[in-house]
């Protein structure tokens, strides 16, 4: 058989295959650099998690433009599948491609319980993008969805505090839920209700964070001859990464709010994403893991560069 004569099962013969710059559009590629960082907040250590949250939010973003092809076609022409660089079939093949890889990954990296949580944050993605994006309960599944990823990352350790996952992961919960409804202003224009909302969020993130890197210092394995010294590095670099991440995404709603126009929100929109980068470096600073902190901290700076290319939102 002549190999250019195959073809893609849903793709009719003829129609070339999105190439890697289009299909990195499609999902957002640099805005995956603030996904592992769920896991890794979570107390995650085996990279197969990790990897199983990019795929499926890599998923989530194919379909979001699966979902939304119709009004994109009429308020943002140049995304992929309006522009005709990728067909309807193809987006919906890629989310069920990646959702799938995902749900493999979970398993293999931690057994039943990564699955469980993984089909769970899997069933809110679609459902986000399917039915419940542009109702009231939309901030709240990808609020869900992001608190569940930072849950996956502790399937796979044994003993989890209980404590620290609910702080965790409701510090990412409660940033995606403001960013979510400041983005409902992306292309009209914000308004004060959704400003005043993303910056309440933005404050109740900052708090579950502080609470969070004091909790866990302070319960420092006393049987650590280093206690006293890593109990201040922690906080050290805990507090210290929790006001980069109020500077930076507050100082953005704030411009926002002053300026609502939909330039100045999807700006706001677009920072606030990548700012959750500082925030897992909190999170994961207060467990202790504060070269891995760093190392989600350096990637803000390159996420940002990468956005200039290809939009986080």
């Amino acid at each position: 058989m002549n190999p250019a004569s195959r073809t893609t099962p849903g793709v009719a013969p003829g129609v070339a295959m999105p190439g890697l710059a289009t299909l990195a559009e499609l999902v957002r590629a640099p805005a995956a650099l603030t996904v592992p960082g769920d896991t890794t907040a979570g107390g995650a250590v085996n990279p197969g998690l990790a990897l199983s949250s990019v795929c499926l939010y890599w998923a989530g973003m194919a379909l979001n433009d699966y979902a939304d092809r119709d009004l994109d076609a009429e308020e943002r022409p140049e995304r992929p599948i309006p522009s005709g660089r990728v067909r309807p079939g193809q987006a919906l093949g890629l989310a069920a491609g990646l959702t799938g890889a995902g749900l493999a990954l979970a398993a293999g990296a931690g057994g039943r319980r990564s699955l469980g949580v993984a089909t769970g944050l899997a069933a809110v993605v679609w459902a986000y993008d399917l039915a419940l994006k542009d109702t009231a309960a939309g901030p709240l599944a990808m609020a869900a969805a992001r608190g569940l990823d930072v849950l996956l990352g502790g399937t796979a350790r044994a003993g989890e505090d209980t404590g620290a996952a609910v702080l965790t992961a409701g510090a990412v919960a409660a940033h995606t839920y403001g960013v979510t409804a400041l983005s409902r202003g992306e292309v009209n224009g914000g308004s004060a209700a959704r400003s005043a909302t993303a910056l309440a969020a933005t404050a109740l993130a900052t708090g579950l964070a502080a609470v969070h890197v004091h909790r866990s210092a302070t319960h420092t394995s006393a049987s650590d001859s280093r206690t006293n010294a890593g109990a201040v590095a922690r906080r050290a670099a805990g507090f210290g990464l929790t006001a980069a991440y109020a500077g930076l995404v507050g100082r953005a709603q704030l411009a926002a709010a002053r300026r609502p126009d939909a330039a100045r929100t999807r700006a706001a929109v677009g920072q606030s994403i990548l700012g959750l980068l500082p925030l897992q470096a909190a999170l994961t600073a207060g467990r202790g893991r504060l070269v891995v902190a760093a190392a989600l901290a350096a990637a803000h700076p390159l996420a940002r560069r990468l956005s200039r290319k290809v939009s986080p939102t």
